[in-house]
């Protein structure tokens, strides 16, 4: 037999029998005698036939794929997500190809070309840092491609979506320092262009301006990595600005400013009180552990494609588009506390 993945042909020359009897065999119809099938699944078994998915899907038109364009599949938040779209999509019949944009807008519209040469069934979808041009997801969009975005959003664009309440995460995260007798906080936040950025932002401002604090621009910093959560920080001491809290938009960062205050001499949370957001698993082992905003990933990328597979399955498909909005939890931790 030739070298390469065996066809239906293979085993029908094999067992001299017709293409269309292996075929019927392979999928126990009741016209096929008892022993055909049987000899017929042996056979397939000894030389690992694999059914041709490709054939497959141009038969039932459907690849029983879905894609994911993920930001970043390193942070653990994002990472809980794909666990979450994992475990529903296997179950349901469905595989599952990972794209990353890596916070790239021109990796995320290769993505989307990608996904769609591989003619998948739907795509979950969190844009980049830098995505502005949404004309890739429009594009998808109009080719009847079912798309949910999770997590970071297009405002205004018409699909299922599952997010979290980031104002009121970062409101209620910001307020739990103000309650612990912090007055000068500083807002390690992301870019502007993404809405949780500006939804995170005025959280922590409505939290100020109800406690009657002052608003400080220079304690507004856009810095939403590990390394410049550290060189904010060390400008900020450097320049003898005071400041007795830091609320940041993700753990990496919160760990990159708490590492920088540690090694400068300052007490956590005695001097300054530090919160996160994720609620990843660095949170638990940091000295003192991290006080965080817990996403739910997991839950999140369950309900994602669960959504998604509902637009995908459904046999009408013009019933209204949802937004589903998660509660994030905070989790209080050594380094808020006194």
């Amino acid at each position: 037999m030739k070298s390469g993945l065996v066809t239906i042909k293979d085993l029908a020359r094999e067992l001299n029998i017709s293409a269309s009897t292996v075929s019927r065999a392979l999928k126990d119809h009741p016209d096929i005698s008892v022993a055909t099938k049987h000899a017929v699944q042996e056979l397939a078994k000894k030389l690992n036939y694999q059914p041709n998915a490709v054939a497959l899907s141009l038969k039932q038109q459907r690849s029983n794929t879905i894609g994911i364009i993920i930001p970043e599949i390193v942070h653990y938040f994002f990472s809980s997500v794909i666990s979450g779209i994992e475990d529903v999509a296997y179950d349901a019949g469905f595989n599952v190809i990972i794209c990353q944009s890596n916070e790239k807008y021109e990796r995320e519209v290769a993505n989307a070309k990608t996904l769609m040469a591989s003619r998948v069934d739907g795509v979950l979808v969190s844009i980049s840092k830098e995505t502005e041009d949404f004309a890739h997801l429009y594009n998808m969009r109009n080719n009847n491609v079912p798309m949910v975005f999770y997590d970071r959003i297009v405002p205004g664009f018409l699909a299922d979506q599952v997010i979290i309440d980031d104002f009121d995460a970062s409101y209620r995260a910001t307020r739990h320092l103000i309650d612990s007798g912090r007055t000068n906080i500083v807002h390690l936040g992301g870019p502007m262009s993404l809405l949780i950025g500006k939804q995170r932002k005025e959280g922590y401002l409505k939290a100020l301006n109800e406690a009657g604090l002052e608003v400080k621009e220079e304690m507004i910093i856009e810095a939403d990595s590990f390394e410049k959560a550290r060189m904010a920080i060390m400008k900020l001491i450097n320049k003898k600005i005071p400041f007795d809290g830091v609320f940041a938009t993700n753990d990496l960062t919160a760990i990159g400013a708490m590492q920088t205050i540690q090694k400068k001499g300052y007490k956590i949370p005695d001097e300054v009180a530090i919160v996160g957001f994720s609620d990843g698993r660095f949170s638990g082992i940091t000295v003192p552990t991290l006080t965080s905003v817990d996403q739910h990933g997991y839950e999140m990328g369950s309900i994602a494609t669960k959504m998604l597979l509902k637009r995908i399955t459904a046999e009408n498909d013009e019933y209204p588009f949802e937004t589903k909005v998660l509660n994030a939890n905070l989790i209080v931790r050594g380094s808020s506390l006194l």
